[in-house]
């Protein structure tokens, strides 16, 4: 197939940056302070199930930290080489992920029913974001899957600081996706600790990424040495979903993510001081039988996107765009298989709970072999 891009018509609804729409906003402190708060519970089921995504308000979240965790990435990817630290054999999932390896499945099929079309090419290619995985909590003792389940990568020069600054943010985002996966099964009807039970001794990975923009300069000030070939327009992280149960962002230097709502509309999100963003993965749609579905998103350099680097520049601060990102897995040796019967909305849809031809839509997988099969599509298999 031939690789398209959407016309300038299709993007004219969000050329420079999709409208800051609506996304339920929910705070947590009710319920973090045990006194239960079963509307917040409801509203955030409500929210996963209609949305796709929410943003909570979670009161142990500090921007301090958030900001020593993106200075410290700052640092790591202009200085990397993308090989030292890669662990390929390890299906990337510890360690860094150079440019150009993670490449999305192909979600081409869906563009037509989007109300806003992704900028990304169908098929697609591999993006230009580079990646760091870095483990966050307890490990199994015992596991079918060691190699979903590795020791963590320390990079040289960095042993100081690295652990201590990624330990105190990756827990927290961890600790704010166990709070929705709470929330949620309250919300769903289920047992509070039915979600959280199975996220328990995870492979939860702190995931930024990072993307050079020294190129958004080109033709305005001189190219710097070593800049990338990025301008207004490249896609950085193709339209994807995610593989996992929940993805927690904390808030980055630059704009330039959007997600798409179940409307088809595409929203670039605000997350306000001492609040994050929530998004649905694979796994929480293959545990609620398609009553959730996994939320997809895309992050481009958008014109917004030059701004700030123009700005930044100015200033003389770093021009990578690192995303603070975190991936609340499910344990590898739990059994994914659908707690939740589907919505009668949902009945004679594609998240139905059985394929055209028949076949159950979700049978029974452990999550180690269903993020194998995923890691594979996205190329980050080894050879």
């Amino acid at each position: 197939r031939k690789h398209l891009r959407p016309s300038r018509d299709a993007m004219g609804a969000f050329a420079a940056e999709p409208p800051a729409a609506a996304i339920p906003t929910i705070d947590a402190t009710i319920f973090l302070e045990g006194r239960g708060d079963p509307e917040a519970c409801r509203a955030v089921a409500h929210a996963l199930e209609t949305c796709g995504c929410l943003v909570i308000r979670d009161p142990r979240v500090s921007s301090a930290q958030n900001d020593t965790f993106l200075d410290l990435m700052e640092r790591y990817f202009a200085q990397s080489d993308g090989v030292t630290d890669a662990r390929p054999e390890l299906y990337y999932q510890v360690g860094v992920t150079p440019a150009g390896v993670e490449r999305p499945r192909d979600h081409g099929a869906s563009y037509e029913s989007l109300a806003d079309t992704p900028k990304s090419r169908c098929p697609p290619v591999a993006d230009p974001k580079w990646r760091f995985f870095w483990r966050i909590g307890e490990r199994p003792e015992e596991t079918e899957f060691a190699d979903l389940n590795a020791p963590p990568v320390v990079p040289a020069g960095f042993e100081a600081e690295w652990a201590a600054t990624m330990d105190a943010w990756g827990e927290k985002l961890v600790a704010a996706a166990e709070t929705v996966a709470r929330m949620a099964a309250l919300g769903f009807g289920l047992p509070e600790a039915t979600f959280a039970d199975y996220l328990s001794k995870g492979p939860h990975l702190l995931a930024p990424t990072g993307s050079d923009l020294r190129g958004l300069l080109v033709n305005r000030e001189e190219e710097e040495d070593g800049a990338v070939a990025v301008s207004e327009g490249t896609v950085l992280a193709g339209f994807h979903t995610d593989l996992n149960f929940l993805t927690v962002h904390g808030k980055s230097r630059f704009p330039g993510l959007a997600v798409w709502r179940r409307d088809g509309k595409a929203v670039a999100p605000s997350i306000p001081e001492g609040h994050l963003l929530v998004q649905a993965g694979k796994q929480l749609e293959y545990l609620t039988g398609g009553r959730v579905l996994a939320g997809f998103h895309e992050v481009v350099a958008s014109e917004a996107t030059s701004r700030v680097a123009l700005e930044r520049h100015a200033s003389g601060a770093s021009l990578w765009r690192v995303s603070s990102t975190c991936f609340a897995h499910v344990a590898s040796d739990k059994l994914l298989t659908p707690l939740l019967g589907e919505s009668s909305s949902e009945a004679s849809s594609s998240s139905s709970s059985s394929k055209e031809d028949g076949a159950p839509r979700f049978p029974p997988i452990k999550a180690g072999d269903q993020v194998k099969q995923e890691l594979d599509a996205i190329n980050l298999k080894s050879s």
